[in-house]
């Protein structure tokens, strides 16, 4: 919950006030009462109305300042809602790294079938492109509303090949310009397991993005002990670490956020919740009439409680 006019939340500090006059009026109503002069008789008078209903009409009243003074801070609460149109890219490193089998049952057979649990999570109002690359973008379809073109790609990929993430970042990025001309938001999540290690710098990629506000979403796939069988049969297997650094630094430039995935369970968990992510938006929904109609309510009820508990003598 968050508050349009949140410097209202001061007036809270009059409850604790409130609180401290009704208990010194209770204990200076008690100093004086013994110099009423028939003292029994108010006894009996009073008697049919028990300790704690002679305090619910005070508590009734400072509940109802509480929750007034919430209201004059016009509360909101954050709701997501289907974008509508909206343009995405996905980018698959199908480099010869995405062979490890450190993520069951390999790298990239894991980011497939992630990459189509993605896909059929957006709408049909969402225009899905995808692009593989390897030591190039060696596989495109641009942005479509027949997500099976996209989904036909990511299962035609093969893994080979260097890292040129740049070159397939910019690609990705040309495709969303050309598909933009309505301006509907524009995403691209982009899959590897590796540093770059051929065409252009990414993280200078990110930046255009930014300037676009075309948020990148990184998922660096794969264990710190990953390997590949060395050509050589003497010679011990190729570590393949994922670089997350890498893809936390173009996340975090280009606006959008990096995820970490060790397994296929946490892989197929991130793109679950980027599709939900990015197939809405979040939007702020001002509930002050909820408060205030419960302050009124409290009022109300104080009102009500006073008139039938409080103590009154013939």
């Amino acid at each position: 919950m968050s508050f349009a006019a949140p410097l209202w939340l001061l007036t809270l500090a009059l409850i604790p006030a409130a609180i401290a006059a009704y208990v010194l009026a209770r204990r200076r109503r008690r100093r004086y009462a013994i110099r009423f002069p028939a003292v029994a008789t108010v006894r009996e008078v009073v008697a049919t109305t028990s300790s704690w209903e002679r305090h619910v009409p005070t508590a009734l009243a400072i509940a109802a300042m509480a929750v007034l003074g919430v209201a004059l801070a016009r509360p909101r609460v954050t709701t997501r809602i289907p974008t509508g149109e909206a343009n995405m890219m996905l980018v698959t490193d199908h480099s010869g790294s995405m062979a490890a089998q450190d993520v069951s049952p390999d790298r990239l057979s894991a980011a497939v079938a992630a990459a189509n649990t993605f896909i059929d999570q957006l709408p049909n109002s969402v225009r899905v492109g995808a692009i593989g690359f390897g030591t190039s973008p060696d596989s495109v379809q641009g942005p479509s509303a027949n997500h099976a073109e996209a989904r036909s790609l990511e299962n035609s990929l093969a893994a080979n090949g260097g890292t040129d993430t740049g070159d397939a970042l910019q690609l990705a990025l040309q495709l969303l310009q050309g598909a933009n001309a309505k301006h509907p938001p524009s995403a691209i999540v982009l899959l590897s397991d590796g540093a770059a290690n051929a065409g252009p710098d990414p993280v200078s990629i990110s930046q255009e993005a930014k300037k676009d506000r075309i948020p990148i979403y990184t998922v660096a796939l794969g264990t710190a002990g990953g390997v590949l069988p060395s050509p050589d049969p003497l010679a011990p297997p190729q570590p393949v670490p994922p670089d997350p650094e890498l893809m936390q630094e173009i996340a975090r430039l280009s606006g959008g956020r990096a995820f970490n995935a060790r397994s296929a369970g946490e892989l197929s968990s991130i793109y679950k919740k980027l599709g939900s992510q990015l197939s809405s938006v979040t939007r702020k929904k001002e509930i002050t009439w909820w408060f205030a109609a419960g302050g009124v309510v409290l009022l109300i009820g104080a009102v009500a409680s006073s008139v039938r508990w409080s103590g009154r003598l013939p």
